[in-house]
C-alpha cells in the first residue's frame, strides 16, 4: 500500500491530493484541536463565579483565554445538543431528539443516528487529520468508532457509576477498573503520546463529570475538599411547581443538598486535574503554540438554581431557562483573543468554527444551522452584526433569544417571554402580557423563519412525543412514537 504520509510534506492548503481515500494537506499553521467536554456542567459552576470550586488549572485557562459569556446549547439535553455540535444541524435536521437511552431498552438496536451526515471528524480526518476520541459519545452506537476517528475510548451509555463504569473494550462490554474521569484522561494523553507526529490531530475529551451519581462515586479526598463550606452560591430555593414529574429523582438532593453539591464540585475538581495533565502534555510535547483547546459543557444543569435540580428535562413541561441552555465556554487560540467575548452563540456554530480554523472546507449544508465565529477566536468582541439570533429546541418546545429578549413556544403550551436585561433570573413571565404583544408577535415570526430553515423534512422534533425520558430509536426507523421515545420514569435517566 502506498505510504502516504512519507509524501505529506509535498501537500499545502493549495495543493491537496488524496490516498486512500483521504485527503491530505500540509500547512504548519494547522492548528491541532483539544475538545474538553464537560456533561451537564452550569455557567454558575466555573470558579470565578463559585468561589467555593476548586478548580485551578480551569482558572489559569480561564486567565489565558477567551470565555464566550452567551454560548448557547441547541437542545438543554446531552445527546441533541452533541449532535448538533458535531454536524452543525439543529435536531430538527440530524434527528437526535433526547438523551439516546442505546442498550439500556431492550428494543433498541445498536444504530449511529448520525450515519450519512457529515461530522467534525469525518471531515478533519479526509483532510488529514488523525482524530481520538476518549470517553462519553452518546450520540449512536459506540463499541466501534465512529466514522472519522482512528483512536476510540468510549463509555457504552451517556451516564452511570464512576467506579465500574460500562465501557467497550475491543467491541465487547466490559467495565473500567478505574475512576472513570482518570481513566479518560489516561486514554487522551495516551493517544498524545503515541499519535502520528506527522498529522494534525483532533482529540475529544469527553467526561461524564458532572453528570450524577454524586454520592459514593467520587474519590473521598475530593470530596473532603468542600466539608468546610455551606455553598454559599448557590441559592436555596423551593421546589419550582413544574419540578413534580422529575421530584422524586432528587429528592434526596432537595433534602440533603450539601452531599450532593460536595459530590458535583468533587466530580469538576477531578476534571481539573485531568485538564491540567493535558495542558501540560501539550507543553512538554512543544504543541501550545500550535493547538486549540476548547473547554465546553454539553448543556446546563441547576442544583437547586430556579427551584429545580436538573437541566431541561428536569421539569415538566420541558425547560429553557439560561441555567439549562446557556453553557460554560473557554476557547484557548495561539495567538487570539483573551477576556471576554459577549457576543451571542451557538454550539451548533462549533463544526464550522473547527473546520475554518482548520483551513478545511466544511460541505454545503443546506439544514446547517451554525455560521463559523472563528474571527471572534482571533479578535474578540462580538461578532458584528446587528441581528443574531440563537435557537434551541427540545422535542415540541422551542425558544429564542436575541440577547435581550427570549421566547420559549411550546406544541400545546404555555408560552414564556422574559427580558433578560431587566430580569436575567427568568421569574417575569411576559408572554401573555398585552403590552408586550408586538414584540411576542416579531419574535414568534423570527422562531418560524428559522426552523423553516433549520428543519429537514421528515425529522422535526416538534410533534414527535419527546418526553425527556429518552430515545429508543432513530427517526430513519420510522416507528411510532411510543416505541420511540420512553414515556415514563421506568426510563433509565440520561
Amino acid at each position: 500500500m502506498l505510504d502516504c504520509m512519507s509524501e505529506y510534506d509535498r501537500f499545502s492548503v493549495a495543493s491537496a491530493e488524496k490516498c486512500d481515500g483521504v485527503t491530505h494537506v500540509n500547512d504548519p499553521q494547522r492548528f491541532n484541536f483539544v475538545v474538553i467536554l464537560t456533561d451537564d456542567q452550569g455557567r454558575w459552576a466555573m470558579p470565578h463565579r463559585m468561589p467555593e470550586l476548586v478548580m485551578p488549572n480551569l482558572q489559569q485557562f480561564l486567565s489565558e483565554s477567551l470565555e464566550l459569556d452567551q454560548f448557547y446549547c441547541a437542545s438543554p439535553v446531552c445527546s441533541p445538543s452533541r449532535a448538533s455540535m458535531l454536524t452543525g444541524r439543529m435536531p430538527s435536521a440530524h434527528g437526535v431528539h433526547d438523551w439516546l437511552i442505546g442498550g439500556r431498552h431492550p428494543d433498541a438496536y445498536p444504530d449511529r443516528y448520525l450515519e450519512g451526515q457529515p461530522t467534525t471528524p469525518e471531515v478533519l480526518q479526509r483532510f488529514g487529520y488523525q482524530c481520538a476520541l476518549s470517553g462519553k459519545w452518546h450520540v449512536g452506537d459506540s463499541r466501534r468508532p465512529a466514522p472519522g476517528f482512528e483512536f476510540w475510548y468510549a463509555h457504552r451509555y451517556g451516564g452511570g457509576p464512576y467506579y465500574g463504569a460500562p465501557i467497550w473494550l475491543d467491541g465487547a462490554p466490559a467495565e473500567e477498573p478505574r475512576y472513570f474521569t482518570e481513566a479518560v484522561v489516561d486514554h487522551a494523553l495516551a493517544f498524545l503520546a503515541t499519535r502520528d507526529r506527522r498529522r494534525p490531530f483532533y482529540l475529544q475529551v469527553n467526561f461524564t463529570a458532572p453528570h450524577d451519581p454524586w454520592i459514593d462515586n467520587h474519590p473521598p479526598e475530593l470530596v473532603e475538599l468542600y466539608a468546610g463550606t455551606n455553598f454559599p452560591s448557590v441559592p436555596r430555593e423551593q421546589p419550582h411547581p413544574w419540578v413534580k414529574p422529575r421530584k422524586a429523582d432528587f429528592a434526596a438532593a432537595f433534602a440533603d443538598p450539601h452531599a450532593h453539591l460536595a459530590g458535583y464540585c468533587a466530580s469538576l475538581t477531578a476534571v481539573d486535574i485531568g485538564l491540567g495533565k493535558i495542558i501540560r502534555m501539550l507543553e512538554e510535547q512543544s504543541l501550545a503554540d500550535s493547538t486549540v483547546v476548547l473547554y465546553l459543557s454539553d448543556n446546563g444543569f441547576s442544583c437547586g438554581h430556579h427551584g429545580i435540580w436538573g437541566k431541561g428535562n428536569g421539569t415538566r413541561p420541558l425547560n429553557f431557562w439560561d441555567n439549562s441552555v446557556r453553557v460554560p465556554c473557554v476557547a484557548h487560540l495561539p495567538g487570539g483573543a483573551k477576556g471576554i467575548s459577549n457576543a451571542l452563540l451557538s454550539n451548533a456554530s462549533l463544526h464550522r468554527t473547527i473546520c475554518d480554523l482548520a483551513k478545511v472546507e466544511a460541505s454545503e449544508d443546506e439544514w446547517g444551522a451554525g455560521s463559523s465565529f472563528a474571527r471572534i477566536l482571533r479578535e474578540g468582541g462580538d461578532d458584528g452584526q446587528e441581528t443574531v439570533l440563537v435557537t434551541s429546541e427540545y422535542g415540541g418546545a422551542r425558544m429564542l433569544t436575541d440577547g435581550r429578549m427570549k421566547l420559549v413556544e411550546r406544541l400545546g403550551g404555555p408560552g414564556e417571554m422574559y427580558d433578560m436585561s431587566m430580569d436575567p433570573e427568568e421569574r417575569t413571565n411576559l408572554f401573555d402580557l398585552e403590552s408586550h404583544r408586538r414584540e411576542r408577535e416579531r419574535l414568534s415570526r423570527l422562531l418560524a423563519e428559522r426552523f423553516h430553515h433549520d428543519t429537514r423534512p421528515g425529522v422535526s422534533g416538534w410533534d414527535r412525543p419527546v418526553t425527556g425520558f429518552g430515545q429508543i430509536h432513530p427517526v430513519y426507523r420510522g416507528l411510532s412514537g411510543e416505541r420511540s421515545y420512553a414515556q415514563g420514569r421506568e426510563a433509565s435517566r440520561s
